[in-house]
Formats: structure tokens, C-alpha cells, sequence
């Protein structure tokens, strides 16, 4: 059941919108599930796990974000000053791959032609820096519109082999981006366990040093995120799913039961 690359995703138009969260359209026929959570708690993987076995999209708008600030890296853009970045990403189109088989990004130039960064934006340059960009509140008003469009995108008009709907995942996915899905989850776990996964994923390693110096860069990350966004408790109407005691094909299991208790879907 491939999914294709949705296109290029134009820079928004934000001038009716304050911090990027509005009213959000009519979801159109298909399935939504919205998945939240804080770093290491696995919500990239398990989303693109659950993605495929329900035969939709996969959307990863931390993605974008890291492919913004790529751009405005190698602009040479002052990532201290927000009317600049703003002005940057207003600009800044890029091509959002939504098969979960294979999730692609790519910044697009002006000439049309797409460098692909799905690798470049996992850098160290690039998640010292992505913070930074996703605090300006006009970037995030910019996203959210381009995000909203692409889960429109998923619904109704999906790839060829894929079934109507789209897994998303994201810091704000479930109280911002898509606050009307059929589906939302908060997927969190205990900090010690969150770190030991990011450890191993980032640095092959879950021993102390590994687990520290992980440690130091997320908690940072997630001191200047938690100011634009909540991400540490469930908002009204979003399941917690806490993976603490499971393993991650039983994580995905207990994503999918959510989904299948909640719509029927994915039996």
C-alpha cells in the first residue's frame, strides 16, 4: 500500500492568522490519527509503524520544521532575529513525502528543483537550531496551514494503493494542527526510559555517558518548546498512552487498538 510524496507544499498565507491555530476545516472522508509527545518517546516511529499497517499516510511535522531551519542554515539567515526567519520561511517550499514506507523531505528552490534533506535536517547543526525556529510564532501559524493542507491532502485525495487518511505526528498535532482527528494521542513514557530510547536511536549507545549527554540536549530542546507548545499532558478529549512497560511493536499495538476502539479501523 505505497503512499507517493505529496508535492511541493507552498509557503503559506498567514495574514488572517494570529499563532497558527484558527478554525480547522471539516476533516473530509478518511481516517485522522493525531499523535503527540514529548522527545524520546517514540511517536516518529510508532506513527510511521501504525501508518502502514492501516495502509495510510504518514506525516512527520517535526520534519518540516528541521527542513525550514536547514534552509534558513545554509541561507545564512540570523536564526536570533524572528522577523528575518519569519521572512524566510514565508518563502521556504518544500516537498513533504507522506509514504510511510519511505518519508522523504526536500527543500525546493526557487527553479523548482528539490534538494532532498530527509538525512541533513537528523544533523547536530540542525537540532541545535530547530528550536530556535519553531518559537516564532509566524513560522508556526506559516506550518500549521501547510500541515492542515497536506492532512486534507492524505483524506482525500490519497496516493495510489493507499486508503483515505493519514497518521500525524507532532509536538501541537493534537491540540493545534488537528484538533478535530478521529484519533488523538499523547504517547509518552518515563523520562529515564524516553532517554535510554534517544540514546540508542542517536548514538547507538544507552549507557550513562550516553544517556547524559542526551539528557543535556533534550532537556534544552524541551525548555524552549514547552514555550510555544504543551506537550506533557493530554489536553481535553487526547488519550494517554504511556510505553513505559511496553516494547515497540507493543507500543504500535496499543496505538492501533486506540484507533480500532475508536473507529473500527485496523482490525
Amino acid at each position: 500500500m505505497p503512499t507517493s510524496p505529496s508535492g511541493p507544499v507552498a509557503p503559506a498565507d498567514t495574514s488572517s492568522a494570529v499563532t497558527g491555530a484558527g478554525t480547522p476545516a471539516p476533516l473530509p472522508p478518511g481516517i485522522v490519527v493525531a499523535v503527540d509527545g514529548p522527545s524520546g518517546s517514540g511517536k516518529s516511529s510508532v506513527s510511521r509503524a501504525a501508518a502502514r499497517a492501516l495502509g495510510v499516510a504518514f506525516l512527520d511535522t517535526g520534519a518540516m520544521y528541521r527542513a525550514v531551519t536547514f534552509s534558513a542554515l545554509r541561507a545564512g539567515v540570523d536564526l536570533t532575529d524572528p522577523a528575518a526567519v519569519a521572512a524566510h520561511v514565508r518563502t521556504a517550499a518544500l516537498s513533504v513525502g507522506t509514504d510511510p514506507q519511505a518519508p522523504a523531505i526536500a527543500v525546493v528552490g526557487a527553479d523548482g528543483t528539490e534538494t532532498d534533506v530527509t538525512q541533513q535536517v537528523r544533523g547536530a547543526e540542525v537540532t541545535a537550531a530547530v528550536s530556535a525556529v519553531a518559537a516564532v510564532p509566524a513560522v508556526r501559524a506559516d506550518l500549521v496551514l501547510r500541515q492542515r493542507a497536506l492532512i486534507e491532502a492524505a483524506c482525500a485525495a490519497p496516493a495510489p494503493g493507499a486508503r483515505p487518511g493519514v497518521v500525524a505526528e507532532g509536538r501541537d498535532i493534537t491540540t493545534v494542527v488537528a484538533p478535530e482527528a478521529h484519533v488523538r494521542v499523547l504517547l509518552t513514557a518515563d523520562e529515564g526510559v524516553r532517554l535510554a530510547r534517544r540514546a540508542q536511536q542517536d548514538l547507538g549507545a544507552a549507557d550513562a555517558a550516553s544517556v547524559e549527554a542526551v539528557r543535556r540536549s533534550v532537556s534544552e530542546r524541551d525548555r524552549v518548546d514547552a514555550r510555544t507548545t504543551a506537550f506533557t499532558a493530554a489536553a481535553d478529549g487526547v488519550v494517554t498512552l504511556d510505553s513505559t512497560h511496553l516494547d515497540f511493536e507493543g507500543t504500535v499495538a496499543a496505538l492501533l487498538q486506540l484507533v480500532r476502539d475508536a473507529t473500527g479501523e485496523g482490525a
